[in-house]
């Protein structure tokens, strides 16, 4: 298996913080080498957060259509950290229609762990898979089927299943492009075994800005900003994603693009993982569900003495995600700031209930068996966060105590 190497591995062993200090220079870590163009018949694996994980989620969103949080907080990334591991590539994506975690035979595996700090930029970026302004974190690359004789990827159209994991942090990670905040926080994910980490500030603007004034009614004493520190314990699979890259070729019955990758004998082509920023936030599990930030607000009213408190997805722990309350007991009530877009469901109003919808709750308590509260239930929307290519869907195993 192949395994990209690093000037500063050595130092990683002995943990980040030595990274940080040794090996990083104006924010990037001098050590990364970052993979080259593998050329025709090769793939670049490459990670991204889309704009957002970059530039945040303003409000009101500077057009219309621009995502944006319907509650009226704007947010801004300082870090989202994440390790990934285990990229892989299997013959016949098509292998059974009905089950999109079925393929043929491995052929191709680079591992990790990478750790990757998706709202970072770095001159190691290169252009993202999305709209204009979005970029990519280079991970690694492959030219060859290496655990298949190393012979080449066919460049006939033959399509290729793609697979990886996001894993919980480790001190052996390579640093992809941790700056030595973003490896601070890093050891920190290490030792609470945090998958994924959210780091920024929400601030809220809907009381404030022209035209929005109304939507702070009801919700005097609330924080005008908080810091958020959200580690999700999620580790996940992902096998066999569909990839928009094929369009417009016809996709199996029920899915929306076809499976896998097809290389080309004229150039390289792209892997990119691609996290969906705002799906921690939404108010159901259905796709495309509005974003809110008043759950997690709501954790901290009544910290007397704190200017900018700071919400962790532990203080979300115990509480109903079906009759949210506050940090001192109350209920609260949906807020919309703006109107909410209605793809997913119509706009929810009166108290606050988060829609399950087909995931069931726990029984006698077994996280396996059902969501016991907002803590669950904000991890499950996350957990799945991860699609190929911008939005290509990927069967998905979680891999800890959680309803399928």
């Amino acid at each position: 298996m192949l395994h990209r190497d690093l000037t500063c591995r050595t130092a990683l062993l002995f943990g980040l913080l030595l990274w940080a200090s040794a090996c990083s220079s104006e924010g990037s870590a001098d050590g990364y080498l970052a993979p080259v163009d593998p050329g025709p018949g090769g793939i670049l694996f490459t990670a991204s957060g889309q704009i957002p994980s970059i530039a945040g989620y303003a409000f009101p969103p500077a057009s219309s259509g621009d995502p944006a949080f319907v509650d009226g907080w704007q947010i801004a990334f300082s870090r989202i950290l994440v390790t990934f591991d285990e990229i892989t590539l299997s013959e016949m994506p098509d292998l059974a229609a009905g089950d999109q975690s079925q393929t043929g035979k491995l052929v191709a595996e680079v591992d990790g762990p990478w750790a990757v700090d998706l709202a970072h930029r770095d001159s190691t970026d290169v252009e993202g898979e999305g709209p204009p302004g979005e970029v990519g974190v280079p991970i690694t690359a492959l030219n060859g089927q290496n655990l298949n004789g190393n012979r080449p990827f066919a460049t006939d159209g033959t399509r290729y299943a793609f697979g990886f994991q996001v894993v919980a942090a480790s001190a052996t990670a390579s640093a992809v492009n941790l700056d030595a905040a973003a490896a601070t926080d890093y050891q920190q994910m290490t030792q609470d075994g945090c998958s994924v980490l959210y780091v920024g500030t929400a601030t809220f603007k809907g009381g404030s800005v022209a035209g929005y004034t109304s939507c702070n009614a009801g919700h005097d004493g609330w924080p005008g900003t908080v810091s958020f520190h959200l580690c999700f314990k999620s580790p996940a699979s992902f096998a066999n994603c569909q990839n928009p890259e094929n369009d417009p070729a016809a996709p199996l019955a029920g899915e929306d693009s076809q499976r896998g990758i097809a290389f080309l004998d004229s150039d390289s082509v792209t892997g990119q993982i691609t996290m969906l920023p705002d799906q921690p936030f939404w108010d159901s599990v259905l796709p495309g569900s509005p974003a809110h930030f008043d759950q997690f607000a709501a954790r901290v009213v009544g910290q007397a003495g704190q200017q900018t408190p700071t919400v962790t997805l532990e203080m979300t722990e115990g509480v109903d995600f079906a009759a949210y309350t506050d940090a001192q007991g109350n209920p609260i009530s949906w807020r919309d700031c703006m109107p909410p877009p209605t793809d997913a469901h119509d706009a929810f109003s009166g108290p606050m209930a988060f829609d399950a919808e087909y995931v069931p709750r726990a029984t006698n308590g077994d996280p396996a068996t059902g969501l016991r509260d907002y803590y669950d239930f904000a991890t499950y929307n996350q957990s799945t966060q991860w699609y190929l290519n911008e939005d290509g869907l990927c069967a998905v195993a979680r891999n800890y105590p959680s309803p399928p």
